[in-house]
């Protein structure tokens, strides 16, 4: 595993006002299977995941990186509720960790075989999203997408984000009080696998680097990371100004103009 830091080429179009004067992406650290999901505390500490390692890491506002749970289920997709309590995708027996929730939440179910599993697609009548009210109570609300997978709610809880992956789409819902969807709108023709949000509306969507688009749905940057897939991203550090990202074998990251809204 690398701590050191290595400058990686940045290719910012029309990103002038989103990145900070100078910055470039950094390579925080390495040698992981595959980094996922990662998802910041109320004080900017950084949790990712080394999906293959059954394993979820920290890397502090301080710049430590530590190993924070093995074994973790396999988890991959994580997010912190506003109690402070982490919520994991454990897919090695297809479970939802809560490491525990106090609220309510959204969470995709795409089908990606794993070599440790002896279930398959049958046990899916779609893959879709869902939604775990307050009361733990489960209810799928999105069966229509080939291969739904990133997904992010702006601040005020009335807009969710859904990618299809599969199809290279990317979709707005209103959140309806009982936490139903409506009014589906394509935001851009772009998949994604994880996304975020900063503090302008802008949607941030993962494939070669990060892709940024405003809330309607025009591309306003493309950040390049040197590496063949880039996962996910979410903002950290103590001013929430850091996108963090999460890239095959790294951990990158590069500061911002903007800040981060959430846990993602």
């Amino acid at each position: 595993m690398m701590t050191a830091i290595l400058v990686v080429l940045v290719t910012a179009v029309g990103a002038e006002d989103l990145i900070a004067p100078g910055a470039v992406v950094e390579k925080l650290a390495g040698d992981f299977a595959f980094t996922e999901g990662p998802a910041c505390d109320s004080a900017g500490n950084v949790f990712f995941t080394d999906q293959p390692n059954d394993r979820i890491l920290e890397w502090d506002v301080d710049g430590n990186l530590t190993t924070w749970m093995q074994t973790s289920g396999r988890s991959n997709g994580l997010c912190f509720d506003k109690q402070g309590f982490l919520w994991a995708c454990a897919d090695e027996k297809n479970e939802l960790w809560r490491i525990a929730p106090n609220g309510s939440a959204y969470f995709t179910d795409p089908f990606y075989k794993r070599d440790y599993w002896i279930r398959g697609p049958a046990e899916q009548p779609c893959q879709g999203v869902y939604y775990v009210a307050p009361d733990g109570k489960l209810a799928r609300v999105v069966d229509h997408l080939k291969t739904p997978n990133g997904i992010i709610g702006t601040p005020d809880g009335k807009t969710l984000y859904v990618t299809d992956l599969g199809d290279k789409k990317t979709y707005s819902y209103s959140i309806n009080q009982d936490g139903t969807l409506a009014n589906k709108k394509l935001l851009c023709e772009m998949g994604s696998d994880g996304m975020t949000i900063d503090d302008r509306g802008n949607v941030y969507l993962t494939s070669k680097g990060v892709f940024v688009f405003d809330k309607a749905g025009k591309q306003i940057a493309h950040i390049d990371v040197d590496e063949p897939w880039t996962a996910n991203v979410c903002f950290g550090g103590k001013d929430m100004q850091t996108l963090f990202i999460t890239a095959s074998k790294g951990l990158y990251a590069i500061r911002m103009q903007v800040k981060g809204v959430g846990s993602q």
